[in-house]
């Protein structure tokens, strides 16, 4: 069986594409949180779908129902979705991508979404991404990069990524596409590691921002911003409540832009739950 699922033309011109992936890549939600944010504002409907039948474990990533008074209404599976998005003021369209980290048959999966890409004439692609790492959640959110060159990353003012170890599809992805030929840069927002798992608009606003700088197109991040204002005032409170956590935020604003201070996840797991409740509470 085919895996994609064509469900109509999307017409794009020239088109530019924004990817993301929710799993282990995707800290705070804050990369699949950029594209949803996106989809939201420009209406988008799916032209393709990757069904995930070859590429998911359905036991690590179930399907979601929607139950209402006893009658079953929606069903959603855990597929990778293609979206067109044609944008007026410029000479070429925005695609976004957005799915699940699959869990099987990574270079099959690879592969055929390069096809795809490749096909609808895609001549840049950034990958999303984001981590939980030692930074304040009140200072500007910092985006490192991957490239084909430390050159690209100092002509777009990004910070190189220093890595080694286990990597996400984001990391795969970016591997296989470049090897394809499909010029590819890879954007990965530090997200506040005291946060833990809430999603972090900030974050998003951050990727967004800078990815729509990098591609020269026009977005409006207005009711994005506002919300990460709200997100980081509440943040705040909690903080206030917290003569600790407090302390622990000043010392992070302090060695901002120096060595990353050591982390012990047992230190702070009781910061990370206050922080937790407090924002689930709100």
């Amino acid at each position: 069986m085919d895996p994609v699922r064509r469900l109509s033309d999307p017409g794009l011109r020239r088109p530019v594409a924004l990817m993301a992936f929710e799993g282990w890549n995707d800290a705070s939600d804050a990369a699949s949180g950029t594209i949803s944010y996106l989809i939201g504002q420009f209406d988008a409907e799916p032209f393709l779908i990757i069904d995930p039948e070859e590429f998911m474990d359905f036991h690590e990533t179930r399907p979601r129902i929607r139950v209402e008074a006893g009658v079953t209404e929606e069903l959603v599976w855990p597929a990778t979705r293609l979206y067109g998005v044609h944008l007026d003021d410029s000479e070429r369209d925005l695609l976004l991508v957005l799915g699940d980290e699959p869990q099987l048959r990574w270079q099959t999966f690879g592969r055929l979404l390069a096809g795809e890409l490749t096909t609808l004439g895609v001549d840049r692609i950034i990958l999303l991404g984001a981590f939980l790492g030692q930074v304040p959640h009140t200072g500007p959110v910092p985006v490192i990069g991957t490239a084909s060159t430390v050159a690209e990353l100092a002509e777009l003012g990004l910070t190189g990524a220093n890595y080694q170890g286990p990597t996400g599809i984001v990391g795969f992805l970016s591997h296989l596409f470049r090897q394809e030929g499909l010029p590819t840069l890879s954007l990965w927002a530090a997200t506040s590691h005291y946060l833990g798992t809430n999603p972090n608009p900030k974050a998003m606003l951050a990727l967004l921002e800078r990815s729509a700088a990098i591609l020269n197109v026009s977005i409006d991040a207005t009711e994005l911003a506002e919300v990460a204002g709200e997100f980081e005032s509440r943040v705040d409170a909690a903080m206030s409540e917290s003569e600790e956590f407090t302390s622990y935020v000043r010392r992070l604003e302090s060695l901002a832009g120096e060595a990353a201070p050591d982390f012990n996840a047992s230190d702070a797991a009781e910061l990370i739950s206050e922080v937790e409740d407090f924002l689930k509470e709100n």
